[in-house]
């Protein structure tokens, strides 16, 4: 058995020295350095304000246009060539024009020119010499699942001194993604080596999801087998544990002793990153709470929110179905909104977020014994954040099963069951130190994922070292 144990931590060792030290030295750079996105912020401060003064199209009408006969959310938003209806079912999503009801998708180069210029000047950006460099369903920036409803997408290169690149979804005409150059070369020693992110295998989803559950776990495995060999061929020397190793082979030995709970949590643990439903629940709604959620409303019968004037000073409108009614919210900021039910009086003044009666009557149908809705802490040890900044997020506890909703716009940012919440602790905390105690304290939390990412790294190179004079010996012999 222990000779076993020695062959295949030898030769998996040498297989997977240089992706542990990837994995070590890209963790490092992710920390610091997130995968490229459009944060709400700079989506919402690359809108422009709604204009009212042509023909605006009933919603109701709107929807009937789009053809999307599950519809349960519709925004309202301007764009460089006119006003335009976005249209959301559970599956698809379609833009019209709001003044006619026309197709509103993006076939023209020059029109997605113009949205990006338009929503890089509203951010600030240069946008001066901008030009469209592809129109491609994939890249190496928007592989993720998200924009799959938006492909293809156009990418706008800005030519600025950041090196920006926009892009712009051929679907609804929106610019869904950024990036700069900053972001991307750092990417690619971050993110895309530690995910093994390139874009031929990631664009394939289904592979890239094995490929990489597979090396993980040997990788895993060939960990626990060293950290076995480890504690085993410590030798007493002089009252002290040591080892009966010289050289590279020593300080392997003893690196790795020291770095072996961290290593083998953090591997254990990214490679749950990968899980996918395998051992723990996914958080997904059932059937059944989807379609308590999702409840089609009769656009028809609540006219009266299309017919409210909408304010000079809005960016966006939105129409969304919550619990059975159908909501309006005019956002007038990132941070400030205002809150319209349909058929309900004027107030003044407006209320800008669902109330906790709101949520309560909702979680009640999607689940028996749920207790009265309570707003999110800041410190919270299952976090969610709404889509807009100061908004609340409501916890209904359902017995064993929580609900997490943003107050904002009354989607379902969380379904935390126990297997979900006991994910949270075996993944993300292990993997990210997320600790609760180590958020409050976000500058020794760095310290101690450089720390001990770096001592990774050194333990991996011992590894490569080894392996390769492993290597140089038994084929030069």
């Amino acid at each position: 058995m222990m000779g076993a144990i020695v062959l295949l931590h030898r030769w998996l060792g040498i297989a997977f020295c240089l992706l542990f030290a990837m994995w070590f030295a890209s963790g490092i750079v992710m920390h610091f350095v997130p995968f490229p996105s459009l944060t709400e912020a700079e989506r919402f401060a690359g809108l422009a304000a709604v204009e009212r003064q042509g023909s605006i199209m009933a919603v109701a009408d709107a929807v009937s246009a789009s053809g999307i006969t599950d519809a349960t959310r519709v925004r309202l938003i301007q764009r460089s060539d006119g006003p335009v209806y976005v249209v959301s079912g559970p599956s698809r999503l379609r833009a019209v024009r709001a003044s006619d009801g026309a197709d509103a998708s993006v076939t023209s180069p020059d029109v997605a020119l113009a949205i990006a210029r338009d929503h890089a000047r509203n951010r600030g950006l240069d946008a001066a010499r901008a030009e469209i460099v592809a129109r491609e369903d994939y890249d190496q920036w928007s592989v993720p699942n998200g924009f799959d409803r938006h492909r293809p997408l156009f990418r706008v290169a800005l030519d600025d001194a950041a090196g920006t690149e926009i892009y712009v979804s051929s679907r609804t005409g929106e610019v869904v993604l950024d990036t700069t150059r900053s972001e991307r070369g750092w990417n690619l020693v971050g993110s895309v080596l530690h995910w093994i992110y390139p874009t031929a295998l990631r664009s394939n989803w289904a592979l890239w999801d094995r490929v990489v559950w597979t090396a993980s776990l040997v990788a895993f495995i060939g960990a626990v087998f060293g950290a076995v060999l480890g504690i085993i061929r410590i030798r007493p020397r002089g009252g002290l544990l040591g080892s009966p190793y010289r050289g590279w082979h020593a300080l392997h030995h003893v690196i790795g002793l020291v770095a072996t709970a961290f290593v083998l949590t953090w591997i254990f643990s990214g490679w749950l990153s990968m899980d996918h439903g395998r051992l723990f629940s996914r958080g997904q709604l059932t059937p059944a709470e989807t379609s308590a959620t999702n409840v089609v409303p009769d656009w028809r019968a609540d006219p009266s929110l299309g017919q409210r004037p909408v304010s000079s000073s809005v960016y966006e409108v939105e129409w969304f179905a919550f619990n059975g009614s159908v909501y309006r919210r005019d956002r007038t900021g990132l941070g400030s909104q205002t809150l319209i039910e349909a058929d309900e009086p004027a107030l003044n003044p407006p209320r800008m977020f669902l109330d906790e009666p709101d949520v309560l009557s909702l979680t009640t149908r999607l689940s028996a014994n749920c207790g009265p809705a309570s707003v999110l802490a800041g410190n919270d040890s299952y976090p969610a954040q709404s889509i807009v900044p100061g908004a609340p997020v409501y916890r209904s506890r359902c017995g064993d099963l929580w609900f997490d909703i943003d107050g904002a716009d009354g989607s379902i940012l969380q379904r935390l069951d126990a297997s979900r919440r006991a994910y949270r602790w075996f993944y993300s905390a292990l993997h990210t130190l997320d600790f609760p105690v180590l958020i409050a304290h976000p500058r020794l939390r760095d310290v101690l994922i450089v720390g001990l990412c770096a001592l990774g790294l050194v333990f991996s190179v011992t590894g490569i070292v080894i392996g390769w004079r492993r290597l140089r010996a038994t084929f030069a012999g």
